[in-house]
């Protein structure tokens, strides 16, 4: 799916959303997601920072409060714990969809499936799974809103940098992409169709895999 994210002056956003994210997973090992984080619907690539909720009550107004200190281009990362209500449906897609958000990250379910697979190209939703319980207006929760958090295994802090795509989720401090490894993972992209096309007519795989540390 053609990525629909606007064009963004940080050169790091824009480096997740050239690369493929499986190919960041031959050069790392942290930062990605639990796989029980999945999208909804038909997802393109997402990359932005992070605004993070640590969602310690099912409170809707720290979602709200959230929400409204989206900048364009930016993730809304969301920590639901007890993992039962879905801090986010429609109205909450509309909302961030509204403020220019990149997409939503959620460890936790969400609801309203129909109304997010609709407007997965626009807005990326991720999730654990899907729910009919929902948060409420407590305003209990409101000091989780830019608090540091756990989402699939992986810390995030405010402003870190999120990815996702149809394979996942990946969450990174900026000092974790590194310059020499985002120009070997663009080089990885570059040279895949045609080791793919190779592949395809049939020429020797001995000439085409790594088969010992020293064809790395």
């Amino acid at each position: 799916m053609t990525d629909l994210i606007p064009a963004t002056a940080d050169p790091l956003v824009e480096a997740l959303r050239q690369i493929e994210l499986p190919t960041l997973g031959h050069f790392l090992e942290e930062g990605f997601c639990d796989p029980r984080i999945r999208p909804i619907g038909d997802v393109g690539r997402m990359a932005g920072r992070a605004v993070t909720v640590d969602l310690t009550a099912p409170d809707a107004i720290a979602v709200n409060r959230a929400l409204v200190r989206l900048q364009p281009g930016e993730v809304l990362v969301i920590r639901v714990h007890g993992g039962r209500h879905a801090p986010v449906g429609a109205v909450t897609a509309a909302a961030a969809i509204a403020r220019g958000a990149a997409g939503i990250v959620v460890d936790g379910p969400v609801t309203d499936v129909s109304a997010l697979t609709a407007t997965a190209a626009a807005l990326p939703v991720f999730a654990t799974g899907t729910t009919a319980l929902t948060t409420k207006r407590l305003g209990t929760a409101v000091e989780g809103v830019g608090r540091p958090t756990v989402v699939g295994g992986v810390p995030i802090s405010e402003g870190d940098l999120v990815a996702g795509d149809e394979n996942g989720v990946v969450a990174f401090g900026s000092d974790a992409l590194r310059p020499e490894m985002l120009d070997a993972a663009r080089r990885s992209d570059d040279e895949e169709p045609e080791l793919l096309a190779r592949i395809r007519r049939g020429d020797p795989l001995e000439d085409l895999l790594a088969l010992d540390t020293e064809t790395l």
